[in-house]
Parts: structure tokens; C-alpha cells; sequence
């Protein structure tokens, strides 16, 4: 990981309900992809009477971050405002500006025009991800350690945790308003590529089909799967003879272990909300969810979009 980096109004978030569910700095930072020191410096500047707070240490960073304003061409700001339609989020803008264009806009000057643009009754602050207070779903008792024969993330190989290679997916089920209904998310490590597709009953057998559709595609690059310990996926063994693949599970209750996915899980909630009724979600809907997840650039892949990773592209088209 790299070392100190800006943390997003998203993760401050983030950095709330893990502390609230008592995981260490080390593994927040694990699960939201920044350097442990980050979190650690954080919390230092940032904690108040209450502990910590998300929205308080916000504008605590903010009044830090606080510079003198300049002139934007108002052609930039159209770009700007493009980008956000698209979802993409401000420190994406930010970066891919710094790495391909010749005027670069900082993430909370673009914050700040969002919320101008909101108090003028404009609507791009509703495409931000961060809206309103998130908690991570980590299951309940009654659907941990009851897979038999699962084997531990323990015996995994060690190249994947360096993330150096395609192949290495987490998988994840990311529950709707009706609890049958759901979406089968799997995530590369390496690139971050996501495929999602909507299930109807959270079953073994469903969520395996639904697995095997997604990957058959990607076969040769389906060397590892990572799963959490729901029952959905009681079916690894014929899964991973179907796709030639090894299954791994992570410990009960360590979604860090799965930070890849989990991290990626909150992003699609953006697009369909905690509460959101999967029943009336259409596969479109879910293909679009996707296509704009993968077209998106990511500060972890050097400003690179999770699509030009995973198959090694110099350059797609904004676009796409």
C-alpha cells in the first residue's frame, strides 16, 4: 500500500462502523485499502469529545484543507459535472485529471460546486455515494461455520494476498429488501473488476449457477475463489470442480479478509440502496451498476479503470 493518502467523506464512513464493530487500525485499514498509518493519523486528528464521528471529522479535514480558490475554465467544470453524472466521484475526477489532462481540479473544490450546485436546487449530490450513514452487513450467527467441508483462507496461497496476479476473486452475496432476492457480487483482487447478477432465491444452488455464468467467461483467469461463511455457498465443491478453480472461506465474522469485496459491495449500494426492493430490479439495471463500477478510475490502480487492468488495455474511452 502506499503511504498517506486523503481519505473521502466515503471512508470516513467506513472508518465509523468498523470501529463501532471493534476491528483494530490494521484491519480497517485492510478493509478500506489505505495504509494503516492513514487510519492512525485519522484518528489522532479527528476524534472528538464523543470519539469518533464521521461528518465531524469531515469538516474538521476540510478546514485543514481549506486554500485559496482559482479561476476553472467553465469548459473544465462541464467535464466535471459529466463525470459526476456518470458517478464517478470527486477524488476519480481529481485523479484522472492529474494523470491525463492538463488542468487538474482538487476533489473538494468539486465537493464544494456540488453542494453549491445543491443549494441552487441542482441534482448532483445525488450522485455521491456517501448520503447518509451505512452499516456493513456481517451476517448472523445461525449461517456461519455450517459448510461442510470448506477450507480455510488459512491454506490459500500466499501470492494472493500480494495481489499480483488476475484470478483471485472474492465472492459475496449483498442482500435485498425481501431477503430471497439478492445479488451474487464477485471482484478480482488484482484489478478490481466486478461482475454482479441478480438471484431470486439465495440457495446453494442458485448462487452457485449464478457464480459458474458469471465466471465461465473468464475461466482462465478464475484461479481462487474467496467466500464468507453464508450457506449460499455450501456448493464450493462442485464449483470449483466446474471452473477449475480452488474455493477458500474466510474466518466468521473477519470481513477484512474479503475487504476487496466488501469495500465493493458498499459502492453498489449506491446504486441500489439498503432497503431497495431486488424484485423490481432489472438485469439492465445491473449490467449499467457494473459497466459504471469497471469504467470508473481507482486510486489504488494509479488512476487506471478496473476494466483496463483486467484486460490489459492502455487506454479505454471515456465512454465506454
Amino acid at each position: 500500500m502506499s503511504s498517506y493518502k486523503q481519505l473521502t467523506q466515503h471512508q470516513r464512513y467506513q472508518i465509523y462502523a468498523l470501529l463501532k464493530s471493534g476491528h483494530t487500525q490494521t484491519e480497517i485499514a485492510e478493509a478500506i485499502e489505505v495504509n494503516k498509518s492513514t487510519i492512525s493519523r485519522e484518528l489522532k486528528r479527528n476524534v472528538g469529545h464523543r470519539g469518533y464521528r464521521p461528518k465531524q471529522a469531515q469538516r474538521k479535514a476540510m478546514s485543514r484543507r481549506q486554500r485559496e480558490r482559482r479561476r476553472i475554465h467553465p469548459e473544465t467544470w462541464a467535464w466535471v459535472e459529466e463525470k459526476i453524472r456518470e458517478d464517478w466521484s470527486p477524488e476519480q475526477i481529481k485523479l484522472w485529471m492529474k494523470t491525463n489532462a492538463e488542468t487538474s481540479v482538487s476533489h473538494e473544490w468539486i465537493y464544494q460546486y456540488i453542494y453549491a450546485d445543491r443549494r441552487a436546487g441542482g441534482d448532483l449530490y445525488q450522485h455521491l455515494r456517501c448520503q447518509k450513514k451505512r452499516r456493513k452487513r456481517y451476517g448472523s450467527h445461525d449461517r456461519r461455520g455450517q459448510i461442510p467441508d470448506r477450507v480455510s483462507i488459512e491454506q490459500r496461497p500466499a501470492i494472493v494476498n500480494e495481489r499480483k496476479r488476475l484470478g483471485d476473486w472474492e465472492a459475496d452475496t449483498v442482500i435485498g429488501q425481501q431477503s430471497h432476492y439478492a445479488l451474487v457480487t464477485l471482484v478480482d483482487r488484482m484489478s478490481r473488476y466486478t461482475l454482479i447478477k441478480k438471484i431470486d432465491r439465495r440457495t446453494a444452488a442458485v448462487t452457485k449457477t449464478a457464480i459458474i455464468h458469471l465466471l465461465q467467461p473468464y475461466k482462465l483467469k478464475t484461479l481462487t475463489i474467496t467466500c464468507d461463511n453464508g450457506r449460499e455457498f455450501t456448493a464450493h465443491q462442485a464449483l470449483a470442480s466446474e471452473l477449475e478453480a480452488e474455493v477458500y472461506f474466510a474466518h466468521p465474522y473477519a470481513s477484512w479478509e474479503r475487504g476487496t469485496n466488501e469495500n465493493t459491495n458498499g459502492l453498489l449500494r449506491q446504486y441500489f440502496p439498503k432497503g431497495s426492493d431486488f424484485s423490481k430490479i432489472t438485469d439492465e439495471q445491473v449490467k449499467l451498476a457494473q459497466k459504471r463500477l469497471n469504467t470508473r478510475p481507482r486510486k489504488c490502480l494509479d488512476a487506471r479503470t478496473p476494466q483496463m487492468v483486467f484486460f490489459d488495455l492502455d487506454h479505454v474511452a471515456l465512454d465506454t
